[in-house]
This record gives structure tokens, C-alpha cells and sequence, in this order.
């Protein structure tokens, strides 16, 4: 038996010293840093654009610890992105060593990283001493008594857990991290005017290339989502115009001047674009235009066929959506903003769960969005974005069971609930107060944001129930009790303040204790999958608000996704296919490669294209625009986590309509396959255990497990097996 745990300890270390050292920074840091060189390329017609919203630094200088206990000498490598001074046992050592002898005992390693163009970072390669999570740092700042005491620290800073990503290789800079990119040649090109219209099949987004430039003069390059936008050269969104005199080519829009080493001239920012329309100067010339296509490199988990091939096509299209608009972070569109929002990553979160599984541009986009403390304004400068940023924490720890996030997180969780709270008025309630965003939609119409607005008081309320969940997550009980309190109280509130009996609805705001008239889908459908109704009440509101065409529609994506699980989640399945089919399925019909920040089906022609006053403002490729991929996986293949990681899980498949469905939904180790038609259902879990639940009018039959009655027409099997499992109902 010693030596069986003798072996287990052996394979346990080996682990332990197999683990790669990586690159290491202060937790955010090379977030922000590296999210500000994306918000910052953004240009509209040619106009450096930059982010409308507080901009955060990175800290200067990092002192990055380690303590550890050697058996035996060893000898470690230390490179780092800026100056340092190296510190053993508290003694300082002379220069910059790039090389250190480390003797058998305790020891205490202190690195500190000066750094004010990109975040200090430390690489450190030993045979046991490495950078790794083991790790900890200090950003030098003094800090109050209190946070030492959460910390249990007595010194005046509080060191940290190291934040860190894949860069696992002493020579793959954090700072000089760029995204892949790979050829990719227009389909066809047409000669209009004085120039020639390139047309590369599909939206895509990445650099133009003239290959074999040559000549002097100017030479003018206009993009476009639709071949309208690429050949109205005075209202495209975006262009490039540059000067090629002999060897030297420069950027008319921004002054800089680049030698070209090569015959052919790479554009120096990307631009996203179907439609490329080229007007040179007759005195210059090229051969061929091409791109360099830019994207994430990541892996197609997520797998949904059905017998509807325009369901198929929804589903694949939704999927390129998010692959375009999944960047360094999860970012809005890549035409206009290319920016990280809160309230559009939140839903590209869930849809990556659905699709991608990428744990780690989730965790750089909450970091970026967060920011540092002090708190001095709402996320993106939106009241709500703020409570979304909140819920999309639990989110994650759900689908990914990843604690450490959370617990690294959770200080900046406290100071922007402290923010939030120190806003609020009398009755322990939001408003939009000077400088603050209240958001909500791009409504269909006017929508009244003054006073108590009840969709921002649902939100509080859940980021509020969130806080509960979380701090109880990280051991602080304190916190779980203040915020149980601060949560019931506000949610005791809801229902007196906002809910109208005659109406059988929320209501849409209160103004100085007074309910107003108007009634929106907003609050009532958030209601409802957040459960702060009762089953009579939920009917009221499908009756009343989800399913009545006098209540105000709603005509972008980013709510329809809100207004489609509300239905889901209440059982209105074959109605969501339907709109699905309507509404997606009308932005491929007019035409879509990529779906839109906002489709109404009443416009025509060029109209669709119009936003924000201008002809071409629209983005006709939206993250929120894919939000079928989430709903598919999630509504109908009908796959969620019911514990953390998807520990345990259920299945509760729903054909919606259709005659056959089948699909994958990714989980952190695995995937879990279900098929389904009208008599049998198929289910292979390659991860956790769970149920899964079948409405059925007669008494199902399993290939594995038991079934249990659950209520009249609804039975549940419980599934423990690597092995697919068939249920004929």
C-alpha cells in the first residue's frame, strides 16, 4: 500500500515539475493594456476614434514574490519585459542577472519589473523554481487596514495571485502577442467608375494587400459591408488613402511613412469588409489586390444539424458571426465601435459556451471591461452594463467551475458594488444620475429612462444575488450576510413598486412613488427567467407582454436573445423557432453573410444599412447577432450545468417543431452529444453526470439507468455512463 502512494506522489510531482512556466503579470494589467491597443484602432472615415469611456493604465512598477524550499541546489534563467532588481532572502544583487544559483533551504524570491510602455512581466525557467500560479505580486500600492485584514496581511501591501495566460516560451513576448492571420483572395472584381470593386464573397475582416505597387501618386481604398457603402466614397465607414512615391509609401491619413521592402504594400490597420473599391491615380499601378485575413485561432466545439436546412444555415452563419467579433476580446462589431461592451460580451460569453468554450478571452474581457480602482464611473460609463458584468462572473464559475477566477476577481467585485451602492436613492434603488448611461436597448420608439426604471432594479437585484453566490464562493461571510440583506430587501421591493394588476405586467419605470402607464418586454421578460414571478404571473406576462404585438416589439438582436430565452424558459419553443426563422432567417434573405446589430423587417433596400444618422452606421456583423447558437444549444438540444464545470448537469431536449435534431455542446473536459427525433432521444456525456428529462405521454423506456416520474408527462434519467445512452419515448 506505501508504495502505491509512493507512486501516486511521484506522478503527482512529475506533474508538478512538468507544468510549463509561462509569462506572468499583475492580475488585469496586460488586460488593459493590451485591450487599449484594440479599443484604439478604431478610425471612422479616416478619423482616429478613440473609446468613450474612462481609459485605465497598467501599473509602472511590479514586484513579483515566490517562496519555495529547495532539496537540492538549482539554477534558474529570469528574463523580463523591462528593467529589474532581483532580491534573494532580502539581500539586493548587483546588475540585472539573467541567471541564478539557488542553494538547497528555504528561500524568499523578489522580482521587481519597472515598466511604464508595456506591463512589467517576468519569465522564469527552472527545474522547480518557475513562473507559474504559485506566484504572487504587489503593485507597491499602500493600502487601508481593512484590505490588508482581507488579505491577512500586516505589511502595507497586499501581494496577489500572478495573473498569466499561454505565453509559455521565454521568447513569446506578452507585449508582441498578435493575432493569426492567412491569405485570402477576392472572388471577383468588377470595373466601375475609375476604379475597380472587389467583392471577397463573405464579411471578413483583416488587412488589403496590393501585391507588386508601383508608380507615384495616390491611391484610394474605400470598404464596405455592401457593395452601396465600398463605392460611396463620401459617406463609407472607413477607407484608407496613401501616397506611393518610388520605395516609400505613406499613410495620407495619419502622416506615417513606411519603406516598402517588398513589391507588395500591406495596409497597416485592419478593416473589416465584404466589399473593397480601389481608385489609384493613373500613375500608379498594382497587379492584384488580396488580404491577409485576421482572426482568432479557435476550434468548433459546438455542433447543432436539424432536419430545417434554414436552421442549419442560421446556425452556421451565427457561428462565423461570433468567430469574426471573437478577438483579443470579445468585441461588439468589427466594422464601427470594435470595442469590448459589457452588455454585448455578456451574451458572446454564453454563446462561446455554446460553441468555442474559450475560458481564457472571457477572463481578459472581464478584466478589461472591469478595470482598476479607484471606481469612478459605470462600465462603458452604462448603469447596466455594470449589473451585466456582474452576472457574467457566476455565469463563467458555472460553465467553467473555475474558483481561482473568481477569487482573484472578487476584490474588484467588492469595489464596484460599493460604487454602485453609494448611488443609490431613498428607496434603496438606481437611476441614472449625472454621467451615468441608462441603456437598455436601441428601442422601437421613445422609451421613458427617467426615475426607477424597473429593468434596472431587476438587475441590481440579481447582481446583488450574485454577489451572495460569489462571496460565498471565496469563504467571506461577512459579505454573504450583507448581501443576502441588501438583496431580499431590494427584491421584497419589485413587486409593490413595479407590478400593475390591471395591466398584468411590470411596469416600465416609477417617478416619485407614481407608477407610469407604460408597460415594455424588457422587465417582464427578465422577470421571468430569473424566476422572481409566480406561475400565474408568468402566464399573465406571456399573455400580456411577451406574446402581445400592441406592447412595443423589440428589433435588435441583443434583446430579442433576452425575449427568446423568456419564452424558452416557460416552454414557448415552437413560437421561438418560428421568430428565429422570421427574424435571422429575414437577414439572410436580404442578403446577410454575417448577422447585424439591428434588423427590422419593415425597412427596404439601403435603409437596412442606416444607423446612428448615417447611411452606413449600422454593423452588419454584431456579436449579439448570434445569440441562436446559445439558444439552440441551451433551449433545444437543452444542455446546461446544474453544478459548477458541469459536475453535474441536465438534458432537456425540445424539438420545437422540428422533425430530428442533433448536436454537441462543449463542457471544460469534454462534450456532451444529444440526438433527438420524434420517438427516440440519444445522449452520450463524455463529462459529469445528470439527468435528463423527456415530456412524454407514455412511460419512456432507457438503454441505461432508471426513469423516474417527475409530474404528469414528465419523467427524468439519470445518467453515469461514458456510453450513449438511447431513451425511446
Amino acid at each position: 500500500m506505501k508504495k502505491i502512494w509512493l507512486l501516486l506522489f511521484c506522478a503527482i510531482v512529475s506533474m508538478e515539475f512538468a507544468q510549463a512556466q509561462t509569462w506572468i503579470w499583475y492580475p488585469g494589467d496586460y488586460e488593459i493594456w493590451l485591450g487599449n491597443q484594440m479599443n484604439n484602432r478604431r478610425t471612422e472615415r479616416g478619423a482616429f476614434y478613440p473609446p468613450v469611456w474612462k481609459t485605465y493604465t497598467h501599473y509602472d512598477v511590479v514586484d513579483f514574490r515566490h517562496r519555495f524550499e529547495l532539496a537540492k541546489p538549482e539554477e534558474i534563467s529570469i528574463v523580463a519585459e523591462g528593467r529589474y532588481a532581483v532580491k534573494l532572502d532580502n539581500v539586493l544583487l548587483p546588475d540585472m542577472p539573467k541567471t541564478l544559483k539557488l542553494s538547497p533551504g528555504m528561500h524568499i524570491l523578489n522580482i521587481k519589473v519597472y515598466n511604464p510602455l508595456t506591463p512589467p512581466a517576468l519569465y522564469v525557467q527552472g527545474q522547480t523554481v518557475k513562473t507559474d500560479s504559485n506566484w504572487t505580486v504587489s503593485c507597491l500600492d499602500k493600502v487601508s487596514v481593512k484590505e490588508l485584514n482581507q488579505h491577512k496581511q500586516t505589511w502595507g501591501v497586499v501581494y496577489v495571485k500572478a495573473g498569466s495566460w499561454n505565453f509559455n516560451n521565454s521568447s513569446q513576448l506578452p507585449s508582441r502577442y498578435a493575432l493569426a492571420r492567412k491569405p485570402q483572395a477576392a472572388l471577383s472584381e468588377e470595373k466601375v467608375g475609375q476604379g475597380i470593386l472587389y467583392d471577397f464573397g463573405k464579411e471578413t475582416f483583416g488587412y488589403v494587400v496590393l501585391e507588386k505597387l508601383a508608380g507615384i501618386g495616390h491611391i484610394g481604398i474605400y470598404y464596405g459591408e455592401t457593395p452601396e457603402e465600398a463605392l460611396d466614397m463620401l459617406h463609407c465607414e472607413t477607407y484608407d488613402r496613401i501616397q506611393v512615391a518610388d520605395s516609400v509609401v505613406s499613410d495620407a491619413i495619419t502622416g506615417e511613412c513606411f519603406k516598402k521592402k517588398t513589391p507588395n504594400y500591406t495596409m497597416k490597420n485592419s478593416k473589416a469588409f465584404r466589399y473593397v473599391y480601389v481608385v489609384p491615380e493613373r500613375s500608379v499601378e498594382y497587379e492584384k489586390l488580396s488580404m491577409e485575413y485576421e482572426y482568432a485561432p479557435l476550434t468548433y466545439r459546438g455542433v447543432f444539424r436539424c432536419n430545417d436546412e434554414e436552421l442549419n444555415r442560421i446556425w452556421d452563419v451565427a457561428a462565423y458571426t461570433l468567430h469574426l467579433t471573437t478577438r483579443e476580446f470579445f468585441i461588439d462589431g468589427i466594422k464601427r465601435d470594435r470595442w469590448a461592451w459589457s452588455g454585448d460580451a455578456i451574451q458572446s460569453y454564453l454563446m462561446n459556451y455554446y460553441l468555442f468554450f474559450d475560458q481564457e478571452t472571457v477572463k481578459r474581457t472581464i478584466w478589461l471591461l472591469r478595470g482598476k480602482d479607484p471606481v469612478t464611473c459605470h462600465i462603458n460609463t452604462i448603469l447596466d452594463y455594470t449589473f451585466f458584468w456582474f452576472l457574467s462572473i457566476y455565469d463563467y464559475y458555472m460553465y467553467t467551475g473555475d474558483k481561482d477566477f473568481v477569487m482573484q476577481i472578487y476584490p474588484r467585485m467588492q469595489s464596484l458594488m460599493d460604487y454602485v451602492l453609494e448611488r443609490r436613492n431613498a428607496n434603496g434603488m438606481v437611476e441614472g444620475l449625472h454621467g451615468d448611461w441608462v441603456f437598455i436597448d436601441w428601442p422601437d420608439g421613445e422609451l421613458d429612462k427617467k426615475g426607477e426604471v424597473s429593468f434596472e432594479q431587476i438587475l441590481f437585484c440579481r447582481s446583488l444575488e450574485t454577489m451572495v453566490q460569489c462571496a460565498r464562493l471565496v469563504g467571506n461571510e461577512a459579505d454573504v450576510k450583507k448581501f443576502v440583506e441588501l438583496s431580499e430587501d431590494l427584491r421584497n421591493k419589485l413587486l409593490p413598486a413595479f407590478w400593475n394588476e390591471e395591466k398584468k405586467a411590470f411596469v416600465n419605470s416609477r417617478l416619485q412613488g407614481v407608477q407610469s402607464e407604460e408597460v415594455t418586454r424588457y422587465a417582464n421578460m427578465f422577470a421571468i427567467f430569473y424566476n422572481y414571478l409566480n406561475e400565474q404571473q408568468k402566464k399573465d406576462i406571456k399573455t400580456s407582454v411577451l406574446l402581445n404585438d400592441s406592447v412595443t416589439r423589440i428589433i435588435t438582436p441583443y434583446m430579442r436573445f433576452y425575449e427568446m430565452e423568456a419564452l424558452c424558459s416557460i416552454g414557448e419553443q415552437e413560437n421561438v423557432l418560428k421568430d428565429i426563422k422570421s427574424y435571422w432567417g429575414g437577414m439572410l434573405r436580404e442578403g446577410a453573410t454575417s448577422f447585424w446589430e439591428k434588423y427590422n423587417p419593415q425597412e427596404r433596400g439601403t435603409q437596412h444599412y442606416a444607423m446612428y444618422n448615417r447611411p452606413y452606421g449600422k454593423s452588419l456583423c454584431h456579436a449579439w447577432g448570434a445569440s441562436p447558437i446559445y439558444l439552440l444549444g441551451k433551449y433545444y438540444l437543452g444542455v446546461k450545468p446544474v453544478k459548477e464545470g458541469y459536475k453535474e448537469f441536465a438534458i432537456t431536449p425540445v424539438l420545437g417543431g422540428l422533425k430530428w435534431m442533433e448536436g454537441s455542446v462543449p463542457t471544460p473536459h469534454g462534450d456532451i452529444h444529444v440526438y433527438m427525433d420524434k420517438k427516440i432521444v440519444k445522449v452520450k456525456a463524455t463529462e459529469g453526470k445528470g439527468y435528463v428529462y423527456i415530456n412524454s405521454k407514455k412511460h419512456p423506456k432507457t438503454s441505461a439507468g432508471v426513469v423516474e416520474k417527475v409530474s404528469d408527462g414528465t419523467y427524468r434519467i439519470y445518467i453515469d455512463t461514458r456510453e450513449e445512452v438511447v431513451i425511446k419515448y
